[in-house]
């Protein structure tokens, strides 16, 4: 055989193993139909995420404020993301759905009438900001809980990469969406987008079947609350799943310095800022189409370490640097990393925890992951108001590096975690 055909076919079998896993959407409709319905939604959800923080700027022109919309919502993800789990460990799961889709739903209609009615009320925007952090709360952890139950455990990586990838996805066209809407129309077109696309979740819902989390659900309550919670207090592998995130998002998260970015730095307004919003997201969908190298590797503990490094250090580099362009491909770097991170740390929780406990493992991976940005959003603001959304984005970045190697040398354990014994997790 030729050489050169023998370095194609080599080629194109490094292409074939490194490329994006697929076999959880062909082998699983439940996992495939909840895939597309919920990513629709999610897309209309994001729109939302940026059309926000973009008219609280637009009413205050503070950084402040905008870091203020996103902590609001931290005390109801705490609350509600903990007992949320515990009643997706109690119910059928795809109820839960419905009715956490429904609120949301109506708290973004009340979005887009406050918008068409002009009452430009920065408190009505906390509150519904309040509201759909509750039921978004309770939703995350019931759609990942869902995961290992439509996928067999095989997949689980695949699946979670694909999942993650759906997400970003919604990330990159929710806020370019957004810039465009709003630049457009003003809010109340951004905000109706949202509405409609609750109709793709609804009709995913109802065409999955009935997803009981177990033989023996656990009556929602305090007490399951506080078994969820033990069960990852006595596993230090599974507690730094959480500690690595939350240093991560408080110190590093630049989404707080967005607006004042876009125009006081770069220029183009609100098309800018979705533009920053959308590129940490591109980097994440480029990172998980390499889903099949991401899947291959077994230390994935120090895959985490490595990824949150990479993550802060571009978040430094992204404060540095004044063309806008550079800033967009450090935030595409930065999402990459995430996307490495985000994966290992799902995967490692769902193959460490019974079926009868996933709803509060995953209850609590939601109060992390949405609860950690809130923090940063705070964190981010508070120093752009003292020293300039620059130096907030600088320092952020170079404490996030610092801390994440601390705590590597503190847990070694969690850097020998082996993928292929997720059930040997030390207590």
């Amino acid at each position: 055989m030729p050489v050169t055909v023998k370095a194609a076919g080599s080629v194109g079998q490094a292409v074939r193993r490194g490329a994006a896993d697929l076999s959880p959407l062909r082998e699983s409709a439940a996992f495939r139909r909840l895939f597309v319905g919920l990513g629709i939604s999610r897309i209309g959800s994001q729109v939302t995420a940026v059309a926000v923080p973009l008219q609280a700027y637009d009413l205050t022109h503070s950084s402040l404020v905008v870091g203020l919309v996103g902590f609001a919502a931290l005390m109801p993800l705490v609350v509600f993301g903990l007992y949320g789990g515990a009643i997706a460990d109690a119910v059928d799961r795809r109820k839960l759905l419905f009715v956490t889709s429904a609120v949301m739903m109506a708290a973004s209609v009340t979005l887009l009438a406050q918008a068409v009615a002009g009452l430009d009320s920065l408190g009505l925007l906390f509150a519904c900001v309040v509201v759909q952090a509750a039921a978004s709360a309770v939703d995350a952890p019931t759609r990942m809980a869902v995961i290992p139950q439509v996928v067999p455990a095989s997949q689980l990586t695949a699946a979670n990469t694909l999942d993650y990838t759906g997400t970003q996805v919604a990330i990159i066209v929710g806020p370019l969406l957004a810039g465009v809407a709003v630049s457009l129309s003003g809010f109340g077109l951004a905000y109706g987008l949202d509405v409609a696309s609750f109709a793709a979740a609804f009709v995913a819902v109802l065409r999955v079947p009935a997803l009981l989390p177990g033989a023996q659900p656990r009556r929602a309550g305090l007490a399951s609350v506080t078994e969820g919670l033990r069960f990852i207090a006595i596993r230090p592998v599974l507690l730094m799943t959480f500690v690595v995130d939350i240093d991560a998002m408080l110190f590093a998260y630049p989404r707080a310095l967005f607006p004042a970015l876009a125009y006081t730095r770069y220029g183009g307004g609100a098309l800018t800022v979705g533009l920053l919003y959308a590129a940490q997201a591109g980097g994440a969908v480029l990172a998980a189409m390499a889903g099949g190298l991401i899947g291959r590797v077994r230390r994935q503990g120090l895959g985490v370490i490595v990824a949150i490094v990479v993550w802060g250090a571009a978040i430094t580099v992204f404060g540095l640097v004044s063309s806008r362009w550079l800033a967009l491909v450090m935030l595409a770097v930065a999402g990459a990393a995430d996307t490495v991170s985000t994966v290992y740390r799902s995967t490692m929780l769902q193959a460490a925890a019974p079926a009868s406990l996933q709803g509060r493992m995953q209850g609590v991976y939601n109060v992390v992951v949405t609860g950690g940005p809130r923090l940063g959003d705070l964190r981010a603001g508070l120093m752009a108001s003292a020293w300039g959304a620059p130096a907030s984005a600088v320092w952020g970045g170079l404490a996030c590096v610092a801390s994440i190697g601390a705590l590597a040398l503190a847990v070694p354990a969690f850097r020998r975690y082996d993928s292929n014994a997720p059930s040997h997790i030390p207590r």
